[in-house]
């Protein structure tokens, strides 16, 4: 019994919950709506305690001797299979007495799909069923185990966890230690042989090292750095801009503009001097 501050939580089967197993069921003179009603328990996982409704539990069933299916109540007459083609007038229907006569493995599989979930998960399901109208089935392999109908089959627990293999012990990424330090020196002969190195190059960075030594010189020992003296700032006047540089295209049209002038000035000066006289 439990206590009243104890919560139960809800269980939920996990993937590494789910054990498949093989069964194989005998139809011979069994009725069709029982074995159909057991089989599509075993295929649910109904007979497990971990059994969830949107999880497929179930185990896989193989279905020998369908020749051997019976119906009751007079069915074989009254019972009928409808099927479609998809196309406009494509209703197909075939009576029970001759399905069961030519294709019982069909009539089964129907009537066992007909009592699983309509949608994926019961399409699912329905993948691990196997029926064959003889005694003899190509699935020795898994070893399946006979059950009759009605048999419940024994719950043996949850699955042993595997286990894991231990993962190998992974590489350090040290890295290698530089010549310098295997040596025991300083940096200083490395930068040495590389100057020299750069200087014996015909490429840019040879002649840049070979001119930045030869423009300066080694200070000699005991004499101090003297500073360097800043370049002088030319100061522009507030007025003062900087005239743009003069192009043929800017001297061309200048000098058109002062000839037009010119010729415009003299008609402006007979103009206003008629206009004086007239006054």
């Amino acid at each position: 019994m439990m206590g009243r501050n104890q919560i139960m939580q809800t269980y939920s089967p996990r993937p590494r919950d789910i054990e498949r197993r093989w069964y194989v069921v005998d139809a011979d003179g069994a009725v069709l709506g029982r074995l159909a009603s057991e089989v599509a328990k075993i295929l649910r996982g109904k007979h497990k305690p971990i059994f969830a409704p949107h999880m497929d539990t179930g185990d896989h069933v193989i279905v020998v001797n369908a020749r051997g299916v019976r119906v009751t109540g007079g069915k074989e007459a009254e019972k009928i299979a409808y099927r479609h083609s998809g196309y406009p007038g494509g209703l197909r229907k075939l009576e029970y007495t001759r399905l069961l006569s030519e294709r019982p493995a069909v009539a089964v599989e129907k009537a066992i799909r007909g009592m699983l979930p309509k949608n994926r998960l019961g399409r699912q399901m329905f993948h691990k069923l196997a029926v064959y109208e003889g005694a003899e089935h190509p699935h020795q392999a898994q070893k399946p185990v006979p059950l009759g109908l009605g048999q419940i089959p024994k719950w043996e627990g949850l699955p042993k966890p595997k286990a894991q293999p231990a993962e190998p012990p992974k590489p350090s990424k040290a890295r290698p230690a530089t010549t310098a330090a295997k040596s025991g020196k300083g940096a200083r002969p490395r930068l040495k042989r590389a100057a020299a190195t750069a200087a014996a190059r015909p490429g840019r960075r040879g002649r840049r090292a070979t001119a930045g030594a030869a423009a300066s010189p080694r200070r000699p020992a005991g004499t101090a750095a003297q500073p360097k003296e800043a370049p002088a700032r030319r100061r522009r006047t507030a007025g003062a801009e900087k005239e743009p540089p003069r192009t043929a295209a800017r001297t061309r049209t200048r000098a058109s503009g002062e000839a037009q002038a010119e010729t415009e000035k003299p008609k402006r000066t007979a103009r206003r001097t008629r206009k004086k006289k007239e006054q």
